[in-house]
């Protein structure tokens, strides 16, 4: 099959699941971010060569506990007493247990970052791949479905317009630097990203960022009146960090010397390759949230 139409088929496959399991429910949501991250789990334990059975059952753990906890918790307590024949109230401050995981995974950032940009850092350590699992993989797919949610009940906006923006910055940092980037981003890492690029994609990112809160977000949803300068904010912050993000995993793979994460999305390779802006832009969407909500 021509490597075009592969990658077109696999494409749209992707885009059409994705889009699919957003809208149908909550649930479907959450199933699918659940076989993502286990998907990307395995890709980043065999990059790292780390043994997956550990990695993949903590995450399957933690992802389903803190899901339940966080969007179910009347529920669950409902059901635990009525499995132990008890009548107990069970309180979780989910507010403080966010501020742990977003503080714990903001490290990891910084340390991703600080790892990005150390030229002489090219192998590592065993504590730091497991930390990596932890900080890098695991705790923003939980904040993906966090963010899914804004300030108030699910809403599938507010995702489809991240993954918008952050399909508007690939897209048009690439067109933009191959059109006119002459001035190499990170070449030892990433040889075909350009400043003009960046810069192009950034530009780009905000535009639609306007498009969307302007013709996409309803004018009754949250911070209504600020629409345009939240939207645009975030695609700001999308540009910056989903490259970030990107050249992060360009890294790893670079140390392992894979030119993809996985091959199970033909012409597109693994779900780490797909998701890798996303997962690093996610906890910093979920901080700029919680701000927006304090100040409001």
């Amino acid at each position: 099959m021509n490597e075009t139409l592969k990658r077109s088929i696999s494409g749209a496959i992707y885009i059409i699941l994705l889009l699919a399991s957003i809208l149908f429910s909550t649930e479907s949501f959450f199933i699918l971010f659940g076989i993502f991250l286990l998907i990307a789990i395995y890709e980043f334990c065999n990059l790292t060569q780390v043994n997956k059975t550990l990695p993949l059952i903590a995450a399957t753990l933690l992802y389903t506990t803190i899901t339940l906890i966080s969007h179910y918790n009347k529920f669950t307590t409902t059901a635990i007493n009525e499995y132990l024949g008890t009548n107990i109230e069970i309180t979780v401050n989910i507010q403080q247990l966010n501020i742990i995981l977003l503080a714990t995974t903001l490290v990891v950032s910084v340390k991703c970052i600080l790892f990005l940009f150390y030229d002489s850092v090219q192998t590592i350590s065993t504590s730091s791949k497991y930390l990596y699992l932890f900080g890098y993989v695991t705790l923003p797919f939980i904040f993906i479905t966090k963010i899914s949610f804004g300030i108030k009940d699910y809403n599938p906006k507010i995702i489809i317009g991240l993954f918008l923006l952050i399909w508007t910055n690939d897209t048009f940092a690439y067109i933009v630097g191959k059109s006119i980037g002459k001035h190499k981003l990170l070449e030892r890492i990433s040889p075909k990203k350009t400043i003009e690029g960046f810069f192009g994609g950034i530009l780009f990112a905000i535009f639609a960022g306007y498009l969307i809160s302007k013709y996409y977000i309803k004018p009754k949803s949250e911070f209504s009146q600020q629409s345009i300068l939240i939207w645009t904010s975030i695609a700001a912050i999308v540009g910056i960090f989903g490259t970030i993000g990107d050249l992060i995993e360009s890294k790893f793979k670079r140390i392992a010397g894979v030119k993809d994460s996985g091959n199970i999305m033909p012409g597109h390779g693994g779900v780490l390759d797909r998701l890798d802006s996303v997962i690093f832009v996610a906890p910093i969407i979920f901080l700029f949230y919680q701000i927006l909500n304090y100040v409001s």
